[in-house]
């Protein structure tokens, strides 16, 4: 593997932004600083301004393998986040079957190793009867446990007391959380399933996931963290009445320390609201629901206050065919990594973020979050996942999408930067029009 130099680059890292030169070698980075000289050999790549950033860490994805291909899978999937410029992923364990031992999980680490093209890591999950499971899980072997307390697929509602109880005093690595109160939701679409039939308004989405369904269960796992002083991580904020639950300041304090309690917001809050069902309808259906203007500029507001710690996706692809149902039977989710970026950037060049902001949200805050060990930063000696960042305008198209669905909520859109090239692990795998070469993705290790 030949040594690179990134030259005249705009380097935005650990909130700062500053003109610089990168140069890194054997997939590491190697040096960084001004006016770095190229050696004997050296691949020199002139960044003429450009931004560049480390590869952006997506820690909510469903890339739906094992047992729903044909929806996605692993190296598809993947190969449509590098081409955003996230170089990193941690998948859900609500596959078929669901990630719910250890085999299971080293099944998934198996089928990423060689076809995933960027770093991989894979959620356990919670059921109300594996419990042994998750006491047994080596803390190493995953960034976390997922516990769904809203709706999910199969058995993966945990929906038992003590069973949750215990596992928020039993884990051995952090809790992530879907809060959603089932028995809440299922009473209000009822009430609605009453009102139209089968003929429910998608604008009515909202209302059925309904801010009091979110309240009332993130409020619950927050008071079991408490409890047992257990590290939560509560994804997908949808609502500006659960802000005022989490801590504002940095994840990291001055002292050092961290927060015990986390929030993550996703791209698709941060752009779309209950106005947008009336175009787009299913396509932006997802569980927690997009809800009003008012939610989306709180959470935006919020992410840039340090009261929302990450930004992520929860990519979760289903076909076109699937998503032309009417709105009972049409499944929830977004497919989304191929133009976060492009989406958190769009914030960025409105005003309401930095870039510096962005990085921290889904680069650094992940990996500390997760203990992510030598990536997530520009630093001496990290994995060179690296992604340039061209200003450039392009306009979202149907025949551009690389996921397996086809499709994208974006579609007509156009956004003000674009990725000009993603290096994972110090090798180029797109170059701003085509995936490159072939996967390098490698396992995620933990620093526990």
């Amino acid at each position: 593997m030949t040594s690179t130099l990134i030259v005249n680059a705009r380097l935005v890292n650990e909130g700062r932004e500053f003109d610089g030169d990168l140069r890194f070698n054997n997939g590491k980075i190697e040096a960084i600083g001004s006016q770095l000289t190229a050696k004997s050999g050296e691949t020199v790549i002139d960044a003429a301004g450009k931004r560049l950033l480390p590869g952006m860490i997506d820690d909510q994805v469903h890339f739906r393998e094992p047992g729903m291909e044909y929806k996605a899978d692993i190296a598809v999937e993947s190969g449509a986040a590098v081409a955003g410029g996230l170089t990193s992923f941690m998948d859900m364990p609500n596959t078929k079957p669901p990630t719910l031992d250890s085999a299971a999980l080293e099944d998934k680490y198996r089928r990423a190793t060689g076809r995933a093209w960027g770093n991989f890591g894979f959620y356990h999950g919670a059921s109300n009867d594996n419990l042994e499971a998750i006491r047994a899980l080596d803390p190493k072997a995953a960034p976390g446990i997922k516990v769904f307390m809203g709706a999910s697929t199969g058995n993966m509602l945990v929906d038992n007391p003590d069973t949750l109880d215990a596992i928020f005093r039993d884990t051995p690595v952090p809790i992530i959380t879907h809060c959603e109160d089932t028995p809440m939701i299922d009473a209000t679409l009822a009430a609605y399933q009453a009102k139209y039939g089968d003929a429910i308004p998608v604008e009515c989405h909202g209302e059925i996931r309904s801010r009091e369904a979110c309240i009332k269960s993130t409020r619950l796992a927050i008071e079991l963290a408490r409890r047992h002083g257990t590290r939560l991580h509560v994804l997908h904020i949808s609502t500006a009445d659960e802000l005022a639950l989490f801590e504002q300041g940095p994840l990291i304090r001055a002292d050092g320390s961290r927060k015990q309690i986390t929030a993550e917001t996703c791209v698709h809050f941060l752009h779309f609201a209950r106005a947008d069902y009336k175009r787009l309808g299913n396509f932006i259906k997802c569980n927690p629901a997009i809800k009003e203007a008012s939610d989306r500029d709180a959470i935006l507001r919020a992410l840039a206050e340090d009261r929302i710690d990450v930004l992520a996706t929860d990519h979760a692809p289903h076909t076109l065919e699937e998503k032309q149902q009417p709105y009972s039977s049409a499944p929830s989710g977004l497919p989304l990594v191929q133009y976060a970026l492009n989406l958190a950037l769009e914030k960025v060049h409105d005003g309401h973020l930095t870039t510096a902001q962005v990085v921290q949200k889904f680069a650094h805050a992940p990996a500390q979050l997760f203990d992510v060990e030598h990536r997530g930063f520009l630093r001496e000696g990290y994995a060179a996942d690296l992604v340039l960042i061209e200003d450039a305008p392009f306009i979202v198209r149907r025949e551009d999408v690389l996921s397996r669905c086809g499709w994208s909520p974006f579609e007509g859109d156009t956004f003000r930067s674009r990725i000009a090239s993603t290096w994972v692990n110090g090798v180029l795998a797109w170059n701003g029009r085509n995936l490159v070469g072939s996967p390098q993705g490698q396992r995620l290790t933990f620093d526990r």
